[in-house]
């Protein structure tokens, strides 16, 4: 199709947290973008989807996961996760590096191999949406020894990202400061991972006193991945520094609401950004960014399209991607959603706040609908949705 109308829009949530929700009823996308919000009543299109009243808001951005090859996880044993996880709602990935690969020998990585591996994966999971989501594979792995060289290939293969994980930070400050300046000058972002080691075990301490000087564009899983900094280190990180901060579902959820309620109290939820730090040893968490989404509203106090906003525009905005925002030209990646029976919430935003999972009955994603009527990984909303096409009923969806 090349034009659908949705209307009938009950809660309408842009994704942008300096007005996170707007008074929109219907939204028109024509191809893979976004054309209108509340277009004429006459407008025409090639199919509409009435949302009954039920909420739309963009797809969530996962900031943080970790991909092998296309849909395949070996440390889960699992194939076909991404396909699940835009059913929980997520149309965006950004990987964390490929660090799972079989055989990769963490001891003994050579600047040639952690740029070929992001090559290839960038090539490869990175080159085509996978059950309807993108993911921004080829995130390289940090290590000493490279070159503008290695540095070049990443550009070429248009990585967005790499990561400071078994990098020694402490002793090797220099050159990691001249890999920020290269990175820089390519419009690679970087990450580094915080607090104490992975779950490889290799990987070193990183607290404030590394930060204040490293100053990455985005401090991974601050509340930990597993393991956070100390309390100290993490207040020190939000007060004295202006660098994305972001909060993964691997973390420590004494710490997240920490960082949470302190970012809240200083105005910062700007720079907060959501990731679920999965496949990994957290699991595989199809719902992951709803429940991190819940977490900080219910628990955090975080107002709900605010939260919404985070896991959103905030996460795309920090890798410099242009999802996350329901705007006229912006990609058209949104969800249709309503509360579901039984749900403590009348409204999505009242559900949320509660802490109440959404019921997801549609899922777009680059202007194709990609869930449709009913997700396998959410209850069903309560509200009728209908979709029609050439204006001949095709489907609908009902759980009341």
């Amino acid at each position: 199709m090349s034009t659908l109308l949705f209307k009938n829009i009950g809660e309408f949530f842009t994704g942008d947290i300096a007005r996170p929700q707007a008074p929109v009823t219907s939204l028109l996308v024509d191809g893979s973008k976004i054309a209108a919000l509340d277009p004429p009543a006459d407008t025409p299109a090639d199919a509409v989807l009435d949302a009954g009243g039920s909420a739309v808001m963009p797809g969530l951005v996962d900031g943080h996961v970790h991909p092998v090859f296309g849909e395949w996880t070996p440390t889960q044993d699992t194939i076909g996760w991404i396909g699940n996880y835009v059913h929980g709602g997520t149309t965006t990935m950004v990987s964390a590096c490929e660090l799972h690969v079989p055989g990769l020998d963490y001891e003994n990585l050579s600047p040639d191999l952690v740029t070929s591996l992001a090559v290839v994966t960038a090539a490869t999971t990175g080159r085509i949406r996978w059950s309807g989501a993108k993911v921004y594979a080829g995130t390289v792995i940090l290590v000493p020894g490279m070159t503008e060289e290695h540095f070049d290939r990443l550009a070429a293969a248009k990585s967005i990202c790499a990561k400071f994980i078994f990098f020694p930070l402490a002793t090797h400050k220099d050159e990691a400061l001249r890999y920020q300046q290269w990175c820089r000058a390519r419009g690679i972002r970087t990450k580094v991972h915080t607090g104490g080691v992975s779950r490889s075990g290799l990987s070193q301490m990183c607290g404030y006193d590394i930060l204040s000087w490293l100053k990455p564009d985005i401090a991974a899983h601050i509340s930990g991945g597993p393991i956070p900094m100390s309390d100290s280190d993490l207040d020190k990180v939000i007060d004295n520094t202006s660098f994305a901060i972001e909060i993964c579902s691997s973390g420590n959820y004494g710490s997240t609401k920490r960082a949470v309620d302190r970012m809240r109290e200083k105005g910062q939820l700007g720079r907060l950004t959501l990731g679920t730090d999965t496949p990994g040893g957290t699991g595989v968490i199809p719902r992951g960014m709803f429940r991190n989404v819940l977490y900080i509203a219910s628990v955090c106090g975080v107002p709900p399209a605010e939260a919404i906003a985070i896991a959103t525009g905030n996460t795309a905005k920090a890798h410099g991607l242009d999802v996350g925002i329901l705007a006229p030209g912006r990609p058209a990646d949104l969800i249709v959603c309503g509360p579901v029976e039984g749900s403590a919430g009348t409204s999505i935003s009242d559900a949320i706040a509660h802490g109440d999972l959404p019921g997801i009955a549609y899922v777009i994603a680059g202007g194709e609908i990609v869930v449709s009527g009913r997700s396998r990984q959410t209850p069903p909303p309560k509200r009728k949705l209908f979709f029609s096409c050439c204006d001949v009923h095709v489907g609908g969806f009902s759980a009341e």
